[in-house]
């Protein structure tokens, strides 16, 4: 099993922006030397929520800070990107880094984020689809070209040019069953949020498996849960944590999406979103919701938490990991006291 950090850039500290994007950076570069497989970071705009805008440029320093680990974005937003851009700037990384980009592409949930980029979300599923084509093909052939909907593209050569750098080092976000579905018909390893019961996803999962399976004649490959994490050896620290942090960062991710808000149910390719919303409505809102995604999401001391990944892999079979360890301003002492004793007691087992 693979592990990595990812991420969040959500900075509820109340520390100004350059010390709080340097210090939330760091955690990646401190990763390596605990073992961690991936740093991971996220693309969002705006907002305390997330502020990361460019996950491929935050990823070439932390390259350079770096030797062994993988250098994951997850994920760069397809709408709110040039193709031919992301291709230049994954090959940049790529080489710099000596073949340590694993690319995770998305597409967006937030009108918030596709009002500042002066799109709209219900454009979202067709230019994914549409940006992903493009630059799968840059990566795979060394050139970009495009005559569709969304993107006019004259071919053109990118240099450097790509080396080795094919689909099995791409990933994609799958949070709806449509998204899934593309991840398997594209042949790229889906990444899925942690968003409470697991049951809920198995559909989407055994769709992608067996739709993979039968479109290139192997099996695919594992997926990549992004979690959030508390990890504390203290049963009571673990309880105290969750309802402080956790809870903080999940009203923070209701108030970006709009869980509940009516515009999802327009748009099918987003009834992830709808679900959500009404479980959130039936446990009296985002305050209170939070308590039933604890169960979605590694929570508790190590020993629980390796309980937890057992049954989890019991019933959604093999998955790889990428960790938020910091959110909900949480002080970055305790960020690293619980990366460090998750490092320490849990990533042997999953590793082992």
């Amino acid at each position: 099993m693979q592990v990595g950090v990812h991420l969040g850039y959500q900075n509820l500290h109340g520390i100004p922006d350059a010390e709080f994007f340097r210090r939330e950076t760091q955690i990646a570069i401190e990763a390596e030397a605990m073992g961690f497989d991936f740093a991971a970071a996220v693309e969002h705009h705006f907002t305390d929520y997330a502020a990361c805008p460019d996950p491929l440029q935050v990823l070439t320093y932390v390259a350079a800070k770096t030797r062994t680990i993988k250098l994951m974005p997850a994920a760069v937003i397809l709408p709110w990107n040039d193709p031919l851009r992301v291709v230049e700037k994954a090959v940049m990384l790529d080489h710099l880094s000596e073949g340590r980009v694993i690319l995770g592409m998305g597409r967006g949930a937030a009108r918030r984020e596709f009002k500042g980029f002066r799109s709209d979300l219900a454009d979202s599923r067709e230019m994914f689809d549409e940006a992903a084509t493009i630059i799968l093909g840059g990566l795979e052939t060394g050139f970009v070209e495009a005559d569709g909907k969304w993107y006019k593209q004259p071919r053109v050569e990118v240099r450097p040019r790509p080396q080795d750098f094919t689909r099995d080092r791409c990933v994609m976000v799958s949070m709806s069953p449509s998204s899934a579905e593309v991840a398997a018909q594209y042949g790229l390893k889906a990444l899925r949020f942690s968003q409470g019961d697991w049951t809920h996803a198995l559909p989407e999962i055994k769709t992608y498996r067996s739709t993979f399976q039968h479109l290139h004649g192997k099996a695919a490959p594992p997926f990549i849960i992004s979690d959030f994490i508390v990890c504390f050896d203290n049963q009571q620290k673990v309880i105290d944590y969750t309802d402080k942090y956790f809870s903080a960062q999940f009203y923070q991710v209701s108030m970006h999406y709009e869980f509940g808000s009516d515009h999802f149910k327009n748009l099918p390719s987003y009834s992830t979103y709808v679900t959500l919303g009404e479980l959130q409505k039936a446990a009296g809102g985002p305050e209170k919701a939070y308590k039933d995604y604890i169960g979605g999401n590694l929570i508790g001391t190590p020993e629980q938490l390796w309980e937890k990944h057992l049954a989890r892999k019991a019933m959604v079979g093999d998955y790889e990991i990428i960790a938020n360890f910091s959110y909900g301003g949480m002080p970055y002492e305790q960020v690293y006291e619980q990366m460090k004793l998750f490092a320490d007691k849990v990533m042997p087992k999953l590793k082992g």
